[in-house]
């Protein structure tokens, strides 16, 4: 699954009180992370949901995600062999993580999961969810102590995944496995053009909205909210944008009247931020005509226009007319490592062996694209990865493929970082990003 605007749902916590719909959203999650072990998406799962159950049951889908290498382990201690019914097992997923994360409603949720089965199961599993939740409660340190010490348990990774990660980031594997297990945070992007940092900084105090400005367009919020509570959001007075993702608009180094190209434009959010930089004639290609209706209904609400194509970036005859681009983003489709923290089905979902699937496609991608950049013009390389495959062995090779290319200094308001990548791991602020930034000679 390849991840496409980098924002995740909002949590909406689960009420402690007891509440008779808890059973029914338990019953909803179970759902959807069985559908991922089945190989969907769960906003697949829980869209016939009433919004009310799946706003709850997206929040524990997640967290189940987010868990499911410590559940897994668990589950497998509690039972002989794995439940026939994958719904069973997924309830049972879902109902450990909340346990070890709420133990004070642990008698709640014991009651709650096991009427939860009965609504996916006619009664036939009561009993096993019934015993094997309490039988978790009567031994959890010693199974706790169990998962500490199985890598895939304590770091909540698939083994290959804590494998590459280990080996490409020898330093700082261990932050960035649990960066991909927390939840992701939230930054809005001001609309530069619209308002002023210090009339925007106003608007979300004086909304009660706690935000802490990272730039003079970027703003973090203490907690995540509904876009529906942002002051001017649909007047188009801000977006939604990781702020990693804000880097790429800037580093492309723009100038007013250029000829621009984002490569692989949807949902829009950075076709958007470079049309707020400057009055550059942007030409935003996609390769599904539905995703690139996203991009046409995000740069509507912020007044903004472009050129919109559909076409494959690796195939120049299905939309190239031939005049060249004086600046290209290739944001190229990724593992989505950097961002798995926002959509944790990815983790169990890709396999090792797509790696080199992706790899392959970047570089047709790169190819491709170079041919569309005058000379002189800059390409931004963009991914949302942090696999070394993806990011620096894949632009080695290209530099290797093109004696015409040459690497620029991806710095941005750190004068100090003059390497000629930008590597951005996942923190507090932002998630993962890789850049690199060429021009043809």
């Amino acid at each position: 699954m390849q991840s496409s605007s980098h924002v995740s749902p909002t949590p909406t916590p689960v009420s402690n009180k007891l509440s008779p719909k808890l059973a029914t959203i338990l019953a909803a999650a179970a759902e959807a992370v069985a559908g991922v072990i089945d190989g969907r998406t769960p906003e697949a799962s829980l869209q016939a949901c009433l919004p009310a159950v799946r706003a709850g049951a997206m929040d524990l889908t997640y967290t189940t995600l987010r868990d499911y290498g410590r559940g897994d382990f668990l589950l497998a201690q509690l039972t002989e062999k794995r439940l026939p019914d994958t719904l069973v097992h997924s309830l049972l997923l879902v109902a450990l993580s909340r346990l070890e994360r709420r133990p004070e409603d642990a008698h709640t949720l014991v009651n709650q999961a096991t009427d939860a089965a009965k609504e996916i199961g006619n009664g036939r599993y009561k009993g096993v969810v019934n015993g094997v939740l309490r039988n978790f409660l009567r031994r959890q340190d010693e199974l706790s102590t169990a998962a500490d010490a199985d890598a895939v348990a304590l770091h909540r990774h698939p083994a290959w995944w804590i494998s590459r990660i280990r080996a490409d980031h020898p330093q700082h594997w261990q932050a960035i496995l649990a960066a991909g297990n927390s939840h992701p945070p939230m930054c809005l992007r001001a609309q530069r053009r619209r308002v002023t940092s210090t009339n925007w900084q106003d608007s979300l105090t004086g909304e009660g909205i706690d935000a802490r400005a990272l730039n003079d367009e970027a703003y973090l919020l203490t907690r995540p909210i509904p876009v529906e509570r942002i002051p001017g959001f649909a007047d188009g007075l801000c977006s939604v944008q990781d702020f990693g993702a804000q880097a790429a608009a800037h580093l492309l180094d723009l100038s007013d009247g250029m000829s621009v190209l984002d490569a692989c434009a949807a949902p829009g959010g950075k076709a958007a931020h470079l049309l707020e930089l400057a009055n550059v004639r942007l030409t935003a290609l996609d390769i599904d005509e539905r995703r690139l209706q996203r991009v046409q209904s995000n740069l509507d609400r912020l007044g903004l226009s472009a050129t919109l194509k559909v076409g494959d970036a690796a195939k120049l005859d299905t939309w190239w007319d031939g005049q060249s681009f004086e600046r290209i983003l290739a944001d190229v489709p990724c593992s989505a490592s950097g961002v798995v923290r926002r959509h944790p089905d990815a983790k169990w979902l890709r396999r090792e062996t797509d790696l080199r699937s992706f790899a392959r496609q970047q570089a047709s991608i790169i190819d491709a694209l170079w041919q569309t950049l005058a000379r002189g013009g800059k390409m931004l390389y963009c991914t949302c990865s942090l696999f070394d495959q993806e990011n620096a062995a894949q632009i080695g090779s290209f530099m290797a493929r093109h004696t015409d290319a040459q690497r620029l200094p991806t710095h941005l308001n750190t004068p100090s970082q003059s390497d000629l990548e930008l590597k951005l791991l996942p923190t507090a602020e932002h998630d993962g990003f890789y850049y690199a930034l060429l021009q043809k000679r």
